[in-house]
């Protein structure tokens, strides 16, 4: 993948391993039409098959994240390339990338408003940095516009049915200091100048990790859902043998020559 750039989408690359999206529509507060669902689709695809991008950064231009779904759009009903395709047919969703399962994690940056599709963008990443001042919200509830991108299966997932149901049921609007305690975010700066040089920095620290057995873990941590206890132990089991055949076998040799104590680097497995 190359650095590209296009009126809804721009991209850049970061140290040949980090890939940037940042959705370019601040004049309609980064909402999404079809034609911005269509490229984080094809973006996204494509990242998962670029074996040198090792972790994805979702961010929005301007002032705020995400505010969802262009309603204006969809206000012109299903008849105007709106139709809503059923995830037994595809994994193309409204909002294009949110029914995709990566093998790679994504980090969601997140400023201002991350409000209804937008904060479905951002459930589907795997962690969340936000600004102390950003927005959360399910505020489609005021239009009758329901969650179809995940919203109503992640958020309770992340933190609890309790929470989701107030924020799902109410539409009102947490902060970034609420969204922390709660588990909704997972890292707070202090302002929007911090937000993607700390987003980079954690994603540096993750790609730093032998890759096979993040992945092997991260697979069975979201497997495990859909899966008896039993059945998502053997999983596990699954997935950790051949990483640690790969992987953690050469770490545990690497420990006992005394490599990697006291978080010193390790030769690469």
């Amino acid at each position: 993948m190359n650095n590209k750039n296009d009126n809804n989408i721009l991209i850049e690359i970061i140290d040949k391993k980090i890939l940037l999206i940042k959705i370019n529509k601040s004049e309609r507060s980064n909402a999404i039409d079809k034609k911005t669902a269509d490229d984080l689709y094809n973006i996204f695809k494509e990242f998962e098959d670029d074996d040198n991008l090792l972790i994805g950064i979702l961010c929005g231009s301007g002032d705020n994240f995400c505010s969802g779904a262009d309603l204006k759009e969809v206000s012109k009903g299903i008849e105007n390339s709106n139709r809503i395709l059923s995830p037994k047919e595809t994994d193309y969703a409204p909002l294009g990338c949110t029914r995709l399962q990566l093998s790679k994690p994504v980090i969601c940056a997140i400023n201002g408003y991350c409000v209804a599709g937008g904060l479905e963008l951002a459930l589907w990443c795997d962690l969340r940095v936000s600004t102390r001042s950003s927005i959360f919200g399910v505020f489609c509830r005021r239009w009758g516009v329901p969650l179809i991108d995940g919203g109503t299966i992640r958020l309770p997932r992340l933190i609890g049915q309790s929470r989701a149901m107030d924020l799902i049921l109410t539409g009102r609007s947490i902060n970034g200091e609420e969204a922390f305690q709660i588990g909704l975010v997972n890292r707070l700066v202090e302002s929007k100048d911090d937000l993607i040089n700390h987003s980079i920095t954690l994603a540096k620290q993750i790609i730093s990790n032998p890759q096979q057995t993040l992945r092997s873990d991260r697979k069975s941590s979201l497997d495990q859902w859909s899966l008896n206890l039993n059945d998502a132990l053997f999983n596990e089991y699954q997935l950790g043998l051949k990483s640690f055949l790969n992987q953690g076998l050469n770490g545990s040799k690497s420990f006992n020559n005394g490599q990697g104590r006291h978080g010193q680097p390790i030769s690469k497995l």
